[in-house]
């Protein structure tokens, strides 16, 4: 009998444990699969719609918002199979993080060393578009350690 009651309790116990574990991975499963659907399909017309938006939250001053649409910019230009044009939507996302910093010294310049870097990388990038890559690049490292 007291095996049995020990039993039991190891179950109670266990099963109070697994459960909120359980819960939170499904949590965890379902946000993911929430950030997939809402994620929008790849189209030119998406793209000139997140370069849009990017504009207008820049011109308004806005960097994070602006920040996040070059973001959807670069994915749509990558989906697309357009790296020349995926090469500027780093270099302006990376150019927001800048601006942000200009404003807000508190701001990490990791991910727009990033961005540029990866910006950089891509072959098919225009001349123009490597000189702006490249100047930023130079704003960013005087401010980071390597």
């Amino acid at each position: 009998m007291k095996k049995l009651s020990y039993f039991s309790l190891v179950v109670i116990l266990g099963l109070g444990l697994v459960s909120p574990l359980f819960f939170v991975s499904e949590a965890v499963a379902q946000e993911q699969q929430e950030q997939q659907a809402n994620q929008l399909p790849i189209s030119w017309e998406n793209w000139r719609q997140a370069k849009a938006e990017a504009e207008k939250y820049d011109q308004e001053g806005d960097y994070v918002r602006a920040l996040q649409y070059y973001l959807e910019y670069i994915r749509q230009a990558e989906g697309l199979g357009k790296p020349d044009i995926a090469a500027w939507g780093k270099n302006n996302a990376a150019y927001m993080i800048i601006k942000q910093h200009k404003a807000d010294q508190a701001t990490d310049l990791a991910p727009a060393k990033k961005l540029l870097e990866e910006g950089l990388a891509i072959n098919e990038a225009t001349e123009d578009c490597r000189a702006r890559l490249q100047s930023n690049l130079g704003y960013v490292k005087l401010f980071l350690k390597d």
